[in-house]
């Protein structure tokens, strides 16, 4: 029940954030170009607190917290006095008003360059991209990727962390070669050439890196528990942190993974646990709790998490910068994010990515509650993730959206007089429903893998 309140929350404020930043681009082009602004809102329904600024323009926190908007003068809603004639916003020219509607991406694209910035300030943790396993007969593993290798370039994309590996090899998504080069084992630079011909990410919740065949380097998991999970089958038990797996329903434990699988295996069945306790073995009766997958079958977890080995020496690094240079990669960074969000957006409609990978508010709510739990730098990169993602969404020529607005414009600007005000309309019901729709599928992609 924590974990929902904290992610609603860590959502909240996120959304709340970036809102604010796209709206207020929409309002600040709007007020510059003489357009009266009647509301400024976050959220939606009915207002808990507003305020009046001088110049008579509502701002408003919303009982619904899922978006917000910036209401202009229009005298084709409106009722306009003569005085206010020149204010609204039809009365403007059609570069003013496609400015109005392009300022709102912009602020999100500008917002996640200087979050970036910020982050690169403050400094940000990587961990190496080191190859730990390969999948056998994947595509990395013909290519000749071995575990040890220090992924340094992927295409054209130098790299220095695994969030830069996954991004640079989702750009190869369509490519028939991805040229990776790495330094092996032996401290030798080498090129591995992977045949992504026909590649697609057309199964959910796989990670690029795994479609592929490559599984970061992580240390060792011991047997050693290191967390008891509150309220867990393992804490009604008596299992306590420091205790060592020695078997499982009288099976020697090995490994963890072997004990994972043998108490999946056991869902509500009462077994026997044995660990290792100040020396000496005590055995506990234990009774997995179950859990259902995606897949409709049941499994045992007991809520437990395992101690972890120590990273190597040099393999976590972090790096700050200037404050001009982390600009630059604010901008560099946003810049790629940008291109490679409109990338996907293409393969999704090419089925090179499946729809079954979009996601909606759980999923973005889950992903907030848990950057908020890693501190600042994570929090930073995830709203600056999502604020590009923002951006470019809003720019697509759905008539509901920024960009539906800006292809009337653009039309008005070749035909010489506005669409048609019916055509409008008719256009803004296609639109809603198309992101009703859309919206439905990404609730139930995100419901699905709760």
């Amino acid at each position: 029940m924590f974990d929902f309140f904290w992610n609603l929350g860590s959502f909240v404020v996120a959304l709340s954030i970036l809102v604010a930043v796209h709206e207020y681009g929409h309002f600040w082009v709007a007020r510059k170009a003489g357009v009266k602004v009647l509301r400024f809102s976050i959220g939606f329904g009915k207002p808990l607190f507003t305020w009046y600024d001088k110049l008579g323009t509502e701002y408003a926190i919303s009982a619904i917290p899922l978006g917000g908007y910036v209401r202009m003068l229009d005298s084709r809603v409106d009722e306009v006095s003569e005085q206010d004639r020149a204010n609204t916003l039809d009365s403007k020219s059609v570069y003013a008003r496609m400015a109005v509607a392009a300022a709102g991406p912009l602020a999100n694209f500008i917002f996640a360059v200087f979050a970036l910035a910020i982050m690169y300030v403050v400094g940000v943790q990587n961990v190496k991209p080191v190859v730990g396993s390969i999948t056998h007969n994947s595509i990395a593993d013909r290519a000749g990727v071995q575990s040890g290798d220090l992924l340094k370039r992927i295409g054209n994309e130098d790299v220095s962390s695994w969030q830069e590996v996954n991004f640079a090899v989702m750009s190869g998504l369509g490519e028939q070669r991805l040229e990776i080069k790495v330094t092996d084992a032996n401290g030798q630079i080498a090129i591995r050439t992977l045949d992504v011909d026909g590649w697609k990410l057309d199964k959910r919740d796989v990670a690029p890196l795994t479609s592929i065949g490559i599984t970061p380097y992580r240390p060792n998991i011991t047997t050693e528990l290191a967390i008891i999970a509150e309220g867990s089958a393992a804490e009604r038990s008596s299992v306590k942190p420091g205790d060592v797996i020695v078997s499982f329903n009288q099976e020697p434990i090995e490994s963890w993974s072997q004990f994972v699988e043998l108490v999946q295996r056991s869902p509500n069945e009462q077994s026997t646990l044995t660990v290792l306790r100040n020396g000496n073995e005590v055995s506990l009766n234990i009774t997995p709790d179950a859990r259902e997958t995606a897949e409709g079958t049941k499994i045992g977890y007991l809520g437990v998490v395992p101690k972890q080995k120590s990273w190597p020496a040099g393999y976590i690094e972090t790096r700050q910068y200037g404050v001009f240079d982390s600009i630059l990669l604010g901008v560099q960074k946003t810049y790629a994010l940008t291109k490679l969000s409109f990338e996907m957006i293409g393969n999704l409609i090419t089925g090179q990515v499946s729809v079954k990978n979009i996601s909606g508010p759980v999923g973005i709510a889950v992903g907030a509650g848990d950057s908020v739990s890693y501190g600042l730098v994570a929090f930073l990169s995830f709203l600056a993730l999502i604020s590009v993602n923002l951006g470019v969404f809003n720019l697509l020529p759905l008539p509901m959206l920024d960009g539906g607005h800006l292809m009337y414009y653009l039309i008005e600007l070749i035909r010489k007089k506005p669409v048609s005000e019916k055509t409008q309309e008719l256009g803004y019901k296609l639109g809603a429903m198309m992101l009703l729709v859309l919206t439905c599928f990404a609730l139930f992609n995100d419901v699905s893998r709760l």
